[in-house]
């Protein structure tokens, strides 16, 4: 089955912070037929972030697909709050390239 990576097939793809306590991520796609096509392939789930950034499901606080938007957001909750001694990521901006490489199966 041929596939495209998300990153070929999103407008944006970014992290930031959401609080001091947590990183939200947003994957936006310019066309509605991107959009459906991500999230009709399961390829991008709750399950899938956990284990990309291998942590428990748990420190996902939510995880949205946001039709009217054409984008899927998630949020996790940090270890640490943002720029305490330790934390490695002030803003939460260098997050999202593991996000990258997901495979989305496409039609040939």
């Amino acid at each position: 089955m041929k596939t495209k990576k998300l990153v070929e097939l999103a407008k944006t793809i970014r992290s930031k912070n959401a609080g001091t306590d947590r990183i939200t991520f947003d994957i936006i796609f310019r066309e509605k037929e991107n959009y459906e096509l991500v999230k009709k392939s399961g390829a991008l789930t709750r399950e899938t972030v956990a284990k990309l950034y291998g942590i428990p499901d748990s420190r996902i606080a939510d995880f949205v697909e946001f039709d009217p938007a054409y984008a899927i957001k998630f949020t996790i909750n940090r270890l640490r709050p943002s720029g305490s001694f330790g934390e490695g990521d002030v803003f939460g901006c260098q997050q999202y390239p593991p996000l990258y490489d997901i495979e989305i199966p496409v039609e040939e």
